[in-house]
């Protein structure tokens, strides 16, 4: 009599190659992230920045009104510049005297003059 294999003897290494690939493709767009050249897209989620919303094609951006963020906890100036598709320099010009050491979390930066 021949006697079964258990299934767990494939599914065990399959279930830690796909946890494999899961934490690379994590890591993989967390350092993708950190490239301050990229620009959004015209739609953005609401968790990005907290202050936009979608926009059709049509749909024209207010230019009277100053663009702003909010830091929440973890946040640092090179996180911002990721999520809001600026430059590190730029908001840097735009807030002359914020202190990337001392950001606090309810403080605003400019995103926009």
């Amino acid at each position: 009599m021949r006697r079964r294999r258990s299934p767990a003897r494939w599914l065990a290494p399959l279930a830690l190659v796909a946890c494999a690939v899961a934490v690379y493709s994590i890591v993989n767009n967390g350092l993708g992230a950190g490239d301050a050249k990229t620009t959004p897209s015209a739609t953005t989620t609401s968790h990005r920045t907290g202050t936009t919303s979608k926009r059709s094609k049509g749909t024209k951006r207010r230019s009277g009104r100053a663009r702003t963020y909010t830091v929440k906890s973890g946040d640092t100036l090179s996180s911002i510049a990721v999520k809001s598709g600026l430059t590190l320099e730029r908001i840097q010009q735009l807030n002359p005297k914020l202190d990337s050491q001392s950001l606090q979390t309810g403080q605003r930066v400019k995103l926009s003059p």
